[in-house]
């Protein structure tokens, strides 16, 4: 099996997609409710991230769609792709997203996992050269915006790192939002976040790895790491990670270099191990591109990134718990 993109993997990714993008039910809402009124579909109360089982899956897998036709132009899906894209990202239907967003009630919805991932779907539309995609991020731009502030208004606050392995990972979101920050100029963002990863991070050695626990899609330890790799400079960043993972030439912690046990895949929890061992091989391929030459610590991340992709990588669409979500961690996997 390749364990590197290719246009047959990209059209079967976006295959993926193109079923689940617009499949309103089976639907996991996260929704407050503040009266009667309030009990509503999935496609009334979000316009557009109404598919994918949940709200931050839809988002993704729009970012996916999107990312896979700016690598292959020619894909077969783009035509499909191109008309959902255009159907969806309007300005009636942006208006019922932010109407769902400014109630007080939803202050913290989909903090930070959907935040993240919608800011990192408009710098995807703001990294395009495909025509229509200027415009689609001018369409989306008041719920950027929004989501800009809603950053900018809890980093201060959040004393404390969250280090689990699943959507409230915050080392996941600032990763994701940095990018962001970093690609549209937005200065500000970018400084916050910088300052709040080295207020959080800086000073962690000695990382204990305790995981995977049973229902984790992120490893908190590489996360972390790979929030860091983007944070400090080259030389600075080796440093600190060789005091955050200092016994990894000795393939320790030994569970990072193990790929999870999926016991039962359509078990939506025990599922996101096929998540993790995904986003396990990203971010140890991308560590390992930090590391100086000849770092044995390099290959070895490699080839343990291998076996994690492997592991996963034929079960993309084995239950609709998988299939909603799991061809955007392996694109994150195969393109790092």
């Amino acid at each position: 099996m390749t364990t590197s993109l290719t246009p047959e993997m990209a059209s079967r990714f976006a295959s993926l997609a193109l079923n689940h993008l617009t499949r309103e039910f089976p639907n996991k809402l996260m929704h407050a409710m503040s009266s009667a009124a309030d009990a509503q579909t999935p496609r009334q109360l979000h316009p557009i991230f109404y598919g994918s089982y949940d709200w931050h899956s839809c988002v993704h897998g729009y970012w996916l769609l999107l990312r896979l036709l700016d690598r292959f132009p020619d894909l077969p899906e783009a035509g499909a792709i191109i008309a959902v894209v255009s159907a969806h990202f309007t300005d009636e239907n942006v208006a019922g997203e932010m109407d769902y967003l400014r109630q007080p009630q939803h202050a913290g919805f989909e903090r930070p996992y959907g935040w993240a991932w919608f800011l990192a779907l408009t710098q995807q539309l703001n990294e395009m050269a495909l025509p229509q995609a200027a415009q689609w991020a001018k369409t989306l731009a008041p719920m950027s915006r929004f989501f800009e502030k809603s950053f900018a208004n809890f980093l201060p606050k959040a004393t404390y790192p969250l280090r689990v392995g699943s959507h409230f990972n915050t080392a996941f979101a600032l990763a994701l939002t940095l990018g962001y920050a970093r690609c549209v100029k937005h200065h500000k963002l970018a400084e916050l976040i910088e300052e709040t990863a080295l207020r959080w991070h800086l000073e962690d050695v000695h990382c204990q790895a305790w995981e995977p626990g049973g229902d984790e899609f992120l490893s908190p330890s590489l996360m972390e790491a790979e929030l860091m790799r983007r944070v400090l400079p080259g030389d600075a960043f080796v440093t600190w990670f060789g005091r955050f993972l200092p016994d990894l030439a000795h393939s320790q912690p030994a569970t990072l270099f193990t790929p999870a046990t999926v016991t039962d895949r359509s078990d939506g929890k025990i599922g996101h191990l096929d998540g993790l061992n995904l986003s396990r091989a990203w971010c140890q391929r991308s560590l390992a591109a930090a590391l100086p030459a000849g770092d044995p610590r390099a290959a070895l991340l490699r080839q343990t990134a291998e076996a994690h992709l492997h592991s996963a990588l034929d079960h993309l669409d084995s239950t609709y718990m998988g299939e909603h979500w799991l061809a955007t961690f392996a694109l994150l996997a195969l393109e790092a």
